[in-house]
């Protein structure tokens, strides 16, 4: 199992009951609310403790994200798996607040600017090019470091033209917001108050370009929940906060490509997620949280491992069947070739990515289509796309649609 109840673990709780904030009550939306106001990370009075069951669990994870990071070296283009992998991550993300989207809807979208839910769509497609971007500037020499105003950047894109873009996109919010509940006053946690947010943002800024004897590891889960916490936009904190993981993975080194889908983790045991989010604010217990996040990193790894070595066999046997098939030309093997970062394609498509006329470009997709690589997925005469089924397969592996409990978390304003 992914998670075992560390109430019964040897040394997984803390020793002593830890404040990790304040509280103020505040005025929101008429009434009176109790915000929280997370104290500076890391943890202190006591400060977290790695006991040895946590060591064990953080050995399995490292461990883990390791060979997934050899697993993407190993391969002859990262893209095979970077393509499908972010924009899984990025789906999953984005189905936790409630989009309805799947990886189909998605990559037809890629493929022919059409869609069947547009705005739950394009959500989707913002985040991979908010993660872009982000990316982009971290690696530019003069480009913005990871920070708040690259997370503000990255959200304005984020937000751009779907629901939630009234809500004051790429700026630290100047109202109280508050998670779960109708309104303020039965709220399930009310984040900071407007003028708390930029003090607790500057903190944990600098915290994160600060030396600190804690594993990277752990520094990722610790920071996960401060941003949390801290809840700095109006809309949007979930996703933004999830982006936050997958930026640090690569800013402390641990991957050379955002190619954990973390998300899937939190998706699977969100009520686990949401439970040990709320007792390192109520009772301080780090420990746990950590413990909780570790194993999720480490079964995302596994997962994506695994993910990533069907798709090389599946790749290479695929190959092989295409260079072997007596239709097949140059051009269906330079298309097979472009599959993996393009899985769907239609007949434009297929001109443009290999830049030929539209009798040559019709051979290609013919040919691998009677190779049984690529399958016509509209059943129409007319604007048909091809699907590399095979792949989109082992991809869209659970990222079905997530069932959100009436009054859950799920629905928080400000998520």
């Amino acid at each position: 199992m992914l998670y075992q109840e560390l109430a019964e673990g040897q040394g997984a709780r803390p020793a002593m009951k830890r404040t990790t904030g304040t509280h103020r009550i505040t005025i929101a939306g008429g009434e009176q609310v109790r915000a929280f106001i997370p104290h500076p990370l890391p943890p202190q009075r006591p400060p977290l403790r790695i006991t040895e069951e946590l060591q064990r669990t953080l050995a399995s994870a490292t461990a883990a994200i390791g060979k997934l990071d050899v697993a993407a070296a190993m391969v002859p283009s990262t893209g095979w798996f970077l393509y499908g992998f972010v924009r899984k991550e990025a789906l999953v993300s984005s189905q936790i607040e409630g989009t309805q989207a799947t990886l189909e809807d998605v990559l037809v979208h890629e493929a022919t600017q059409q869609a069947s839910r547009p705005d739950d769509v394009e959500e989707v497609c913002n985040y991979v090019d908010a993660l872009a971007f982000a990316r982009r500037e971290i690696a530019r020499p003069k480009g913005l470091p990871l920070c708040m105003r690259l997370l503000c950047s990255a959200h304005r894109r984020l937000m751009k033209g779907v629901r939630g873009s009234e809500k004051s996109p790429g700026q630290i919010r100047t109202t109280q917001n508050w998670i779960g509940g109708t309104r303020p006053g039965n709220a399930h946690f009310v984040p900071p108050p407007p003028d708390a947010v930029p003090d607790a943002l500057a903190a944990m800024d600098s915290w994160l370009h600060q030396d600190d004897p804690l594993p990277p590891l752990v520094r990722i889960g610790l920071a996960h929940v401060q941003f949390e916490s801290i809840h700095p936009f109006l809309d949007g904190n979930g996703r933004i906060g999830r982006l936050l993981v997958t930026l640090l993975f690569e800013h402390w080194e641990l991957l050379s490509q955002p190619i954990l889908y973390l998300s899937l983790a939190f998706k699977q045991h969100r009520e686990e997620y949401y439970r040990r989010l709320d007792r390192v604010r109520a009772e301080g217990d780090w420990e746990g949280w950590t413990h909780f996040f570790l194993e999720c990193v480490r079964d995302a790894a596994e997962d994506g491992v695994d993910a990533a070595r069907r798709l090389h066999g599946l790749l290479g046997r695929d190959r092989r069947v295409v260079a072997n098939h007596k239709a097949t030309t140059l051009p269906a093997v330079r298309l097979f070739d472009l599959l993996p970062e393009h899985p769907m394609v239609t007949l434009a498509r297929t001109q443009e990515l290999l830049k030929t006329t539209k009798p040559t470009a019709t051979k290609a997709i013919k040919a691998l289509s009677d190779a049984g690589v690529l399958r016509e997925i509209t059943g129409k005469q007319r604007d048909r796309i091809y699907a590399y089924q095979g792949y989109l397969k082992v991809l869209a592996e659970d990222t079905d649609l997530p069932s959100r409990p009436p009054g859950g978390l799920g629905s928080a304003q400000g998520s």
